[in-house]
């Protein structure tokens, strides 16, 4: 059974054809759902296939968004919900920058892929995501090296709403068995750290909701 921020949906999606895999599925909730750090399978559109109650209780706080839930598609909510800051820290180059690099390769092997040019087209409607897309990427890719854009390992900031954990950071580490892998499927979980430092007030993490979802600097292009 997959979990949505907010809420729960009553099975995986996509659902494989195969009655083997399908029923690797719900025992593998199971096995996702007894880890206490938010942990969530994704396919290669970043659509959400599987994720377990702690993933829920991370972004809980965040309002309603037509397409950008992080229980649905977490691709399009790190790039296009205004409440995305408000649960990733470092927002802009901790998160927008890696996911839009994975983006790129992503659209380089699924080029066909009906859901990943929705999303492309989404990000050139925005001229100041587009600028990052084209020109910012490769120059912070080129500053970071290719090793910072991968998600295993690396650790970023994330601000709980739960005062337990609050402003910290997590290690994100990919989980991914051969069986997930062959169904074209991602899994990653964020080892939540103590708390680094102290929450603004006792309601927690301050929050700041963006006016847009989108990036607002672009890192500038060598000349």
């Amino acid at each position: 059974m997959a979990y949505q921020a907010g809420g729960q949906r009553p099975a995986p999606r996509p659902v494989p054809e195969s009655g083997e895999a399908q029923a690797y599925l719900q025992d593998y909730t199971a096995l996702l759902e007894a880890v206490p750090f938010p942990s969530v399978v994704l396919d290669h559109r970043w659509d959400v296939v599987l994720a377990n109650t702690a993933f829920a209780s991370l972004f809980r706080g965040v309002g309603p968004h037509a397409t950008a839930m992080p229980g649905d598609n977490f691709l399009r909510f790190v790039l296009f919900h205004p409440d995305a800051a408000t649960v990733l820290g470092d927002h802009e180059s901790s998160w927008c920058l890696p996911m839009l690099a994975h983006f790129a390769a992503a659209l380089e092997r699924h080029g066909h892929d009906h859901g990943l040019q929705a999303i492309r087209r989404e990000i050139a409607q925005d001229p100041i995501m587009e600028a990052a897309y084209r020109h910012g990427l490769p120059h912070w890719i080129r500053a970071v090296g290719e090793g910072a854009v991968e998600p295993d390992g690396a650790v970023r900031s994330v601000l709980h709403p739960d005062p337990r954990w609050g402003a910290t950071d997590c290690r994100i580490v990919d989980e991914t068995p051969r069986t997930l892998r062959e169904l074209d499927y991602t899994r990653l979980t964020m080892v939540l750290r103590e708390s680094r430092r102290p929450a603004h007030t006792s309601r927690g993490p301050r929050r700041v909701r963006r006016a847009a979802g989108h990036l607002s600097v672009v890192p500038a292009p060598e000349a």
